[in-house]
């Protein structure tokens, strides 16, 4: 089975990706990727739906349903499933991911470097600032890459929600930081990719020109999903998939079996996944 990378880039438009992200579109053009639109979850804010993605439910099954819920997820989750398989988790993210799957409350002390083969995400790099610098994020998840070759690793910056909520999407702060992450990711997709890594790369929700989220409109529910394959992809399916197919595809690609918690069939078939 493959090893997987997910990339959620916190806040990050659909159509400010398409737009901006100029090396992930080149990608996509080449038939290298393959790009899908996502309808996120309700409400769309973010801790909800970090545990979505990771769950492949939605907030009123979880049971997180706002930003100030602090609990460990209670649902079959990926990081939690792969280290009991056996398999290596890691994750470069925001400390709501380390309540969510290993420790609550986060203690900056204890929790901001992790290595603990026991807990579900093993090997932990958490950060609690918004306004962490997004090259930061990337370059710890990929220390974590090249240290411990995990079979599934997270990255998780948080630039474009910390900009996108201080100005607006529709400004040049915001859609400049899509440009900054689409750099950082062009320099390090081609070393992931020569690694045989499936990559998955989307967001959890968007933002509106108010600098907010949490409502209906397709300004914040609509989010990109780019996938890289080691044997090349299909380009711009202009398909639009649901959030909650996000888990029960990375299951399949980690061997993992769906629980029957997880409802939605994975957005595209083993078949046409990397063995």
């Amino acid at each position: 089975m493959p090893k997987v990378m997910m990339i959620v880039c916190d806040a990050l438009r659909d159509d400010t990706a398409a737009q901006q992200m100029g090396y992930l579109e080149h990608l996509v053009e080449t038939r290298i990727a393959t790009r899908y639109s996502v309808l996120a979850e309700l409400p769309t804010m973010s801790r909800p739906l970090y545990e979505t993605l990771h769950t492949g439910v939605p907030s009123s099954i979880h049971g997180i349903t706002n930003n100030a819920i602090t609990r460990r997820s209670i649902m079959p989750n990926i990081f939690e499933m792969a280290q009991k398989a056996g398999k290596v988790t890691a994750a470069s993210a925001y400390s709501w991911y380390s309540e969510l799957y290993n420790v609550t409350p986060y203690d900056p002390v204890l929790h901001r470097e992790i290595d603990d083969e026991s807990l579900a995400i093993q090997h932990g790099r958490f950060y609690m600032a918004d306004a962490m610098p997004d090259l930061e994020v990337f370059a710890a998840g990929a220390t974590l890459l090249t240290k411990f070759f995990p079979d599934y690793l997270l990255i998780h910056p948080m630039g474009m929600d910390y900009l996108g909520e201080k100005h607006g999407a529709d400004t040049a702060e915001y859609r400049k930081n899509a440009i900054v992450q689409d750099q950082i990711m062009a320099y390090l997709l081609p070393t992931v990719m020569q690694m045989g890594y499936v990559v998955l790369i989307t967001a959890d929700h968007g933002m509106n020109n108010d600098g907010a989220h949490g409502g209906t409109g397709d300004d914040v529910r609509r989010v990109p999903m780019y996938v890289i394959q080691p044997d090349g992809g299909e380009g711009d399916t202009r398909k639009t998939i649901s959030q909650l197919q996000v888990a029960p595809t990375l299951c399949k690609l980690l061997g993992l079996p769906i629980p029957e918690t997880m409802k939605h069939q994975p957005f595209f078939e083993l078949a046409e996944m990397t063995e």
